[in-house]
């Protein structure tokens, strides 16, 4: 009979976060949610008006909190945890391994300016050569420019900075490391080698003094602190670093038989990319604007962040202020609306803040020329479709960059919820859709810990275990005609 074995995924979004039990019998791999927590912005004043954080410490606490309910199911038979979250946010830590302030949040105000100082020291194509990462205003690169230039004096007392799931490390283990794939979305990082790019924080005038060393996904960290284990009740469990960007640990998860397919990570950000052997730094990935972030077992994520759920999540909040709707209404509205109303680029500037994004959409549509939608559905519809179209439009990109038509396109996560969003990006795309798993996150953290403490032996192992473990659901291309003559219309709007 084959011994179960539990392993703890600490998945942490944007929005939320999720501690997850895996147990695996040697065949297949079973999931349960122990607990769930809330995530956001905390809005605090200051001299250049509100600015934008998070709230590390208590995030900390969840995380216990989570471990503690893992421990009360599994006892002592929990081999170990992992940690992942988003991308590009990190905390401060002084010479004493105190944190210094709250981590900003990628969405405040401070980095709005900073693109343009960063292209004023440096050339833009000399960064892209040098990190090979996609240019937002919200990367780590891109914030502590902002940093600098506001008050340099912060990063002169820095003495290690940390991204969001190395410095939850941290704090259970003691170890003051950098997961490359989480590292690499900092753009800061060599593509090509698992190193810091120093020569170009030189030139832009940003320290490099506290850059800890670079780790590969799947390194055993080791056991808990007393103190963690006194909070906790948790004794002899392993933290082990995983695929520690979420998008990182979704890949791991998807389960493809072949290497011809593309993904989307669904959930507030859609990640949408292919998986290579070596980074693509080139003029063409330049123009393209997209990234080559580190994935797990030494492959590069050639990938492009789109602005995902984000935009629906904001129109919900909105909405919620006039009384509950639930994101099953939402979506059965946005199918009863009609088609190809009008577009929106979900990655203009329009929508990156928070606040009153239907009055957003609808200003939008006014200023582009197009029919302002009047109720929510048709908002939502608006909404779905033109993510849609923005799939099909960076999948023309990676076919171009990989230098073939890629035959699938896989969309994991919690957007695989919405059937109406996969169907209609199957029909935008032309090709079919495999929907699935849900929790692929939690899923790739878990095979990462598999492969770490030795219960597999290859990623492709772990995939074949996902194939098992999970139902998909496949989504063939309707209509695609109409899409055909929506899509010109959309390329045209956004250029």
């Amino acid at each position: 009979m084959t011994h179960t074995r539990n392993y703890l995924a600490l998945d942490l979004g944007a929005s939320g976060g999720r501690a997850i039990i895996g147990r695996f019998d040697g065949e297949r791999l079973v999931l349960e949610e122990v607990h769930r927590f809330a995530n956001g912005p905390v809005h605090l004043p200051s001299a250049r008006g509100d600015s934008l954080y998070w709230n590390a410490p208590r995030l900390f606490v969840e995380i216990q909190e989570g471990l503690r309910k893992a421990v009360a199911c599994c006892g002592t038979d929990l081999a170990s945890l992992g940690i992942d979250t988003w991308g590009v946010d990190y905390g401060l830590l002084d010479r004493n391994d105190r944190l210094i302030g709250l981590p900003y949040h990628y969405r405040d105000r401070r980095n709005d300016t900073m693109l343009a100082e960063a292209f004023r020291r440096v050339p833009r194509a000399e960064i892209f050569a040098a990190t090979g990462i996609q240019f937002m205003q919200l990367n780590t690169l891109i914030q502590l420019l902002a940093q600098q230039v506001e008050d340099p004096e912060v990063l002169a007392r820095t003495h290690t900075l940390l991204m969001i799931p190395d410095l939850l490390n941290f704090w259970l283990t003691g170890q003051k490391v950098s997961e490359r794939t989480i590292a690499s979305t900092s753009q800061m990082l060599d593509p090509f080698h698992p190193a810091w790019a120093t020569r170009l924080l030189d030139r832009l005038g940003i320290p490099t003094h506290y850059l800890p060393p670079i780790i590969e996904a799947g390194t055993v960290l080791g056991g808990l602190l007393p103190a963690v284990i006194e909070e906790t009740g948790a004794k002899g469990i392993q933290v082990v670093a995983p695929g520690s960007h979420d998008t990182a640990s979704a890949v791991a998860a998807v389960p493809a038989e072949s290497s011809d397919y593309a993904y989307v990570s669904s959930g507030t950000w859609s990640l949408m990319g292919v998986e290579t052997p070596q980074p693509v730094v080139n003029e063409e990935a330049l123009a393209f604007n997209v990234t080559n972030e580190g994935g797990v077992c030494d492959t590069i994520r050639l990938l492009k962040n789109i602005t995902g759920l984000w935009v629906i999540q904001e129109c919900r909040r909105a909405w919620l202020q006039d009384g509950a709707i639930t994101w099953d209404e939402i979506v059965a509205l946005a199918a009863a609306a009609p088609a190809f109303t009008a577009f929106i680029d979900v990655d203009a500037a329009d929508f990156l803040q928070p606040g009153d994004m239907p009055a957003r959409i609808r200003s939008y549509c006014a200023r582009t020329g197009q029919p302002v939608p009047a109720d929510r559905g048709t908002v939502a519809r608006i909404v779905f479709e033109s993510l849609a179209l923005k799939y099909r439009r960076t999948l023309e990109m990676l076919d171009e960059l990989v230098e073939r038509r890629i035959a699938v396109l896989h969309i994991m996560g919690g957007g695989t919820q919405n059937r109406l969003l996969s169907q209609l990006a199957a029909n935008a795309i032309g090709r079919p859709v495999v929907a699935g798993p849900i929790e692929a996150t939690a899923a790739g953290n878990i095979l990462m810990q598999m492969l770490a403490t030795g219960a597999i032996g290859s990623l492709a192992e772990g995939r074949a275990i996902i194939r098992r473990s999970f139902d998909t659901e496949r989504f063939e291309p309707r209509d695609m005609p109409a899409w055909d003559e929506a899509y010109g219309r959309f390329a045209k709007l956004i250029g």
